[in-house]
């Protein structure tokens, strides 16, 4: 499995015959200049979490432009559809539903946070947020947690799918900080590797993944910390 980051959530999976872009803020990412044309080579699906611009920010002209699939929830995807994406290249979804993305499937699970964009008259509702649990038949099952504290019913995340790759935000304010983070990894999961994200891309988070690494000192999970825009082989 091939990883790239781009900053704040956005990454790119590449595995068997899918590329995947998981949360593209790609327009208006401060850590990211390299626009959402190049990311967006080759991407087979799009991946949301919540409708945040921060997370949302570049979608629509990669749908547009690629033809990928929209995974997202049913508010994220009629959003996007007016938009104007495909309404034929949307494949919805919501907490607890899995769906067939032709070569691995996604399952929408619960997350701790909010969700809407920002519209002409203020912000529009885009439904629940959620984390996305991607199963695929050749590699470690991934999990993404979009946005979220910690929250104990984790546990069944991982009893359920069983997780050996984790994506996990630690900035804090906005979402659970790095401590709290590595406390939710050690107690509730047996991941693999781990790669941490949500923190530095604004003044207002955490500047450093420091406080997660150091929370995982000696619990034998691998942290990776990629450079942004660098790829990494999992």
């Amino acid at each position: 499995m091939k990883l790239t980051w781009y900053g704040h959530s956005a990454f790119r999976i590449e595995t068997g015959d899918a590329t995947i872009l998981i949360d593209p803020y790609l327009v208006g990412n401060p850590v990211w200049q390299g626009g959402w044309e190049e990311p967006a080579q080759g991407v087979t699906h799009v991946l949301l979490t919540h409708g945040h611009d921060d997370h949302i920010s570049g979608a629509a002209e990669i749908l547009k432009q690629s033809g990928a699939m929209l995974v997202a929830n049913f508010e994220i995807c009629m959003h996007m559809v007016g938009k104007g994406v495909s309404d034929q290249k949307i494949n919805p979804g919501n907490i607890g539903g899995t769906v067939d993305c032709g070569g691995f499937t996604t399952t929408f699970v619960q997350a701790l946070h909010s969700s809407s964009a920002s519209a002409e008259n203020g912000n529009v509702y885009l439904g629940n947020p959620g984390g996305l649990v991607l199963h695929f038949p050749d590699a470690p099952t991934l999990y993404h947690m979009g946005d979220t504290d910690i929250f104990s019913d984790m546990a069944l995340i991982n009893e359920l799918h069983e997780p050996k790759i984790g994506i996990v935000p630690v900035g804090d304010r906005f979402t659970m900080g790095g401590a709290v983070a590595a406390l939710a990894c050690r107690r509730f999961f047996r991941f693999d590797t781990v790669v941490p994200c949500h923190f530095g891309t604004f003044p207002l988070l955490d500047q450093t993944a420091d406080k997660f690494v150091e929370g995982l000192e000696g619990s034998g999970v691998k942290v990776t910390l990629p450079g942004i825009g660098k790829q990494i082989t999992i």
